[in-house]
């Protein structure tokens, strides 16, 4: 391909890239919430005005990682045509092109994590399996591995939890990595890792083989936002039961809500009904009878999470042979991955936490299944 091909290519994917992530539309929605921000109440509220903020800079980060797309692709154009005017060489231009290509690769990729938990922090459990001590100092390994592998993209690691191995190493370890689309990168690792090395806990040199199992789940926030679309909301008020004589209730403070609800995921409907008469003051059951749709609603919301979140331990495998996703092989300078049969003879690296190119072939291959 000419460099005039890599660079039409290349501003083709620019705008294709554009187009899908509706740039346009995100600034305009970032600027409509910055203007909130800028309201003398605006903290009044501030479990309300976290959430907007949060938001505020989730749909940042898009806008962002365009503009750096942009940045390069349009001085990329510039080179080209100081090339063409004999004013640059060509390994200017190729540099220049290089850049844009890993910018454009780079938001192609994190394009793919769009998934409703992809964006969260991580929980991320080591459990050492087959292999006694030699497998807890692998559960160890992996732990360190894993931390440098966050350190190294600026996430925050706290362990919550940690079980001391039997003279070596760990049997288990959970901790939490925090991080924008910290999970939505590490829930590749979950499976069985399986090592291969000659042990230095065994007195004759033996090769031994080792397991220890990853689990990668989302940490999802503790505030779900609850959505009430009052156009398919309606009231009926009645007369609230009573025992008769004075207690008669002669006004209709009795309140029925009836709610039209469309699972979000599913997108099947159905009415949900709710009657309340715990006072005498409609405009209080009114509200009574708001509170208990939210909490239906949440309730919801919690359920479907738990049941994605069910789903990515169901993929969980025995932790033994002939169940691992990822083979580390350090006599022979190898690591595998089974699933996408991508491999690296850095063995060091990947140990020092560089494992981005075996996450992004999972990504590639698997990123629209999970």
């Amino acid at each position: 391909m000419t460099n005039q091909e890599q660079i039409k290519d290349l501003v083709q994917r620019k705008e294709a890239l554009k187009k899908f992530l509706d740039i346009d539309t995100l600034q305009s929605w970032i600027s409509e919430e910055e203007r909130k921000t800028e309201a003398a109440d605006f903290w009044n509220d501030p479990k309300e005005a976290q959430k907007v903020v949060k938001g505020i800079n989730a749909k940042k980060t898009w806008v962002t990682a365009f503009a750096d797309v942009e940045q390069a692709c349009s001085d990329m154009e510039v080179m080209g045509e100081f090339f063409d005017a004999g004013e640059a060489s060509e390994e200017e231009l190729n540099e220049q092109i290089a850049l844009a290509q890993k910018k454009v690769e780079e938001l192609e990729f994190k394009n793919m994590l769009r998934g409703e938990s992809d964006r969260l922090d991580a929980v991320l459990s080591i459990n050492a399996g087959a292999g006694g001590v030699e497998a807890q100092d692998w559960a160890e390994m992996l732990m360190r591995m894993y931390i440098r592998y966050a350190e190294t993209h600026n996430y925050k690691v706290a362990i919550s939890n940690s079980l001391d191995g039997d003279g070596a190493g760990i049997k288990s370890v959970t901790m939490q990595i925090e991080g924008d689309f910290a999970f939505g990168y590490l829930k590749s690792e979950t499976g069985v890792h399986r090592l291969v090395r000659v042990s230095p806990f065994n007195a004759q040199g033996k090769r031994m083989t080792s397991f220890a199992s990853v689990s990668v789940t989302p940490l999802v926030d503790d505030t779900i936002e609850v959505v009430v679309d009052m156009s398919r909301l309606s009231w009926d008020t009645f007369r609230s039961g009573g025992a008769g004589g004075q207690n008669v209730n002669k006004v209709e403070s009795g309140v029925r809500l009836r709610y039209q609800y469309k699972d979000p995921y599913t997108g099947v409907e159905e009415e949900i009904l709710i009657e309340n008469t715990e006072t005498r003051d409609q405009p209080k059951n009114k509200e009574n009878a708001m509170r208990l749709l939210r909490s239906q609603l949440y309730e919801r919301e919690m359920r479907h999470r738990m049941e994605e979140q069910a789903k990515i331990k169901a993929s969980q495998k025995k932790i033994e042979w002939g169940s691992q996703i990822r083979s580390y092989v350090f006599d022979d300078r190898r690591v595998k991955d089974h699933r996408t049969n991508y491999q690296t003879a850095d063995v060091n690296g990947v140990m020092d936490g560089k494992i981005d190119e075996f996450i992004k072939a999972y990504l590639m291959e698997f990123g629209a299944e999970v």
